[in-house]
């Protein structure tokens, strides 16, 4: 069997988004969301998926909307580049479905709880290890909460490191499944959760016609191309920023060095390189100082 890569905007809304997906999505919320002691028994998917066209392909993230039995509003968003201002648009999109339901002449009271749920294929909070991290308003010494009304979920995928052998909960295996589902034969022997089993039916290449092959492969081609753009800059900036780092970081320590003779030259200019975040092995290269020395100036 061969399954689609449910990173791609494409097949992340056929499994989640589509006429079919009921039981699959409220599966899904009810293992990734806290919602306490209550559980979404019903929603309704707004805007199903369709097969899209492939004009343009401007996009890298696809969202999927629902209305959930407790009336609650989610926004579930699949996001694979890590471009600017992404974090910005997440709170833009859940403010704006909040406040999109106040008609003129309403009363405030009548506003109904917005949940943004974010799933990255990238690090987003390098801070911590938490694979799903919960963020609502809060008061900033004393944490104690304002309101529960706009909640911002992120699932980031890359800190997911779990092997199949270490599912041992539904959460565990809707996250296994996002991550690796295009890069699987079979489905594991462990999944035998009926909305688990439905996803991974609609998933399956087999179920697809020609025309929604044809879009999955060409967003799958489209994403990867992005990627491989952002990869680029990063290494060609990083590329940059060394070279000038080291440039700079001689220049400063040769003219202090001229002052106070050649060893004095040598830890004057290594000096410089690590104020720059130049790296101890290319420190080395450039002044023949030992690790031992240049660990010593690290410290202080």
């Amino acid at each position: 069997m061969q399954f689609l890569d449910v990173k791609t905007d494409f097949a992340f809304k056929r499994v989640f988004g589509s006429e079919q997906s009921k039981g699959i999505l409220i599966d899904f919320l009810n293992a990734i969301i806290d919602f306490g002691d209550e559980r979404i028994t019903d929603l309704t998917i707004v805007d199903p998926y369709q097969v899209p066209p492939l004009k343009g392909m401007k996009d890298s993230y696809v969202d999927v909307k629902a209305v959930l039995s407790n009336r609650a509003k989610v926004i579930i968003e699949m996001q694979v580049l890590n471009v600017e201002g992404f974090e910005k648009r997440v709170l833009y999109n859940a403010a704006k479905l909040y406040s999109s339901q106040l008609r003129r002449s309403q009363q405030y009271a009548g506003l109904e709880p917005v949940i943004a749920l974010t799933i990255t294929d990238f690090e987003m909070f390098k801070d911590f290890d938490k694979v799903i991290s919960y963020w609502n308003l809060r008061e900033k010494e004393q944490l104690v909460q304002y309101s529960d009304e706009i909640e911002l979920i992120f699932v980031e995928l890359p800190k997911f490191k779990k092997g199949e052998d270490e599912l041992h909960t539904v959460m565990d295996k809707w996250i296994y499944f996002i991550k690796n589902a295009g890069a699987l034969d079979f489905i594991p022997k462990t999944f035998t959760e009926p909305p688990l089993l439905e996803a991974f039916d609609l998933a399956n290449t087999a179920a697809l016609s020609e025309e929604e092959l044809e879009v999955q492969f060409k967003r799958r081609d489209f994403i990867m191309l992005q990627q491989g753009a952002l990869m680029k800059a990063e290494k060609d900036g990083l590329a940059k920023g060394m070279e000038k780092g080291l440039q700079e970081g001689m220049e400063a320590g040769i003219k202090e060095g001229v002052k106070e003779g050649k060893r004095e030259a040598k830890l004057a200019i290594a000096r410089s390189l690590l104020a720059h975040g130049i790296t101890l092995e290319v420190i080395a290269a450039s002044t023949g100082l030992s690790g031992d020395e240049l660990a010593s100036l690290q410290e202080q």
